[in-house]
């Protein structure tokens, strides 16, 4: 087993959202390409103090708030790297390659996953989702209010919606999708379809949710080139096909108890980080959460929190 190579990595970003980027010198291991700045955290060090000290080094300046984004596990074959990546949005200083090294300041959109490291794309997935995925509730069979309800959530900044509506039809479910899509795309949110994949190929949409029983039957990834797909996930086998079949992120519950699932024993937060570890993928939380557990939720790796009664606005 090749050691394991702890790196600490900082997202930066400027108040436009744009993450500044470093391009790595030609003659080191995955040389000329682009990375996010930072470097090894030295024995005995935490990861918020080998943070500090790598952005002091390498770009002069001073970390003053950042929270968990990611930790990244991949192997190379020669060399094992951990990559535990923190969002600093408060720094003081201006950003300068104090090594030499180029920077740039790129959109996460614009971000090319092939013009960085293999460890280094599930940041730039991270960086492009919200933190929040709003889950859909009640009345998808009322078109009147539940239009209505979708629009107050995307007033408020919901930006990232799963349309779950199993108790109507295809083409019920189809009609609900297009209004759906239309109030989203307006908004700039992103729609995601819960249902099976191939009831919905000419349903308009920004992606697929998948639930667990679909994605244990999958051999491949399903859905269009460029949208994003991701699943619901209960244990780590589940975890693993996610990772195995490409998707870009998952969900991960239930965290705490719920009311929509009495029955399921809770994870907790210390089984939910232990679990995701080793998931190089955006892992959502899920399960009786509300946006109060989005700091727990951060500091256990989590991408945020997916909720249906913590998100969805009341009549």
């Amino acid at each position: 087993m090749p050691e394991i190579i702890h790196v600490m990595a900082g997202a930066i970003a400027d108040a436009s959202g744009r993450i500044l980027v470093g391009k790595r010198p030609d003659h080191v291991h995955q040389g000329g390409l682009w990375e996010f700045p930072g470097g090894k955290l030295e024995p005995g060090e935490s990861p918020e103090a080998g943070l500090a000290r790598e952005l002091a080094e390498e770009l002069g300046i001073q970390v003053r708030a950042g929270r968990p984004l990611i930790r990244v596990h991949h192997d190379y074959g020669d060399r094992h790297i951990l990559l535990d990546v923190h969002r600093v949005d408060d720094y003081a200083g201006v950003p300068h390659g104090r090594e030499g090294q180029p920077l740039d300041w790129l959109a996460p959109e614009d971000m090319d996953p092939a013009a960085f490291p293999a460890a280094d794309r599930p940041i730039i997935t991270a960086l492009r989702l919200p933190p929040l995925m709003l889950i859909t509730g009640e009345e998808p069979d009322r078109p009147d209010a539940f239009p209505a309800r979708l629009g107050r959530a995307l007033e408020v900044g919901a930006r990232l919606v799963q349309l779950r509506a199993h108790q109507l039809s295809a083409n019920d479910y189809a009609h609900l999708a297009q209004s759906a899509f239309d109030l989203c795309d307006r908004m700039g949110a992103k729609l995601l379809l819960n249902r099976d994949p191939a009831e919905v190929t000419s349903v308009p949409r920004h992606g697929l949710h998948l639930n667990s029983q679909v994605l244990m039957t999958l051999r491949e990834r399903p859905g269009r080139s460029g949208e994003l797909v991701g699943a619901s996930c209960h244990d780590p086998v589940q975890l693993a096909r996610a990772v195995d079949l490409g998707l870009d992120y998952a969900l991960l519950s239930p965290v705490k108890p719920t009311a929509s699932h009495p029955e399921a024993s809770p994870l907790g937060w210390e089984t939910f980080a232990a679990w995701i570890d080793p998931v190089p993928l955006p892992v959502y939380a899920l399960g009786g959460l509300t946006t109060d557990d989005l700091d727990d939720a951060f500091q256990h790796g989590a991408q945020g929190i997916a909720a249906i009664r913590g998100l969805w606005p009341a009549r």
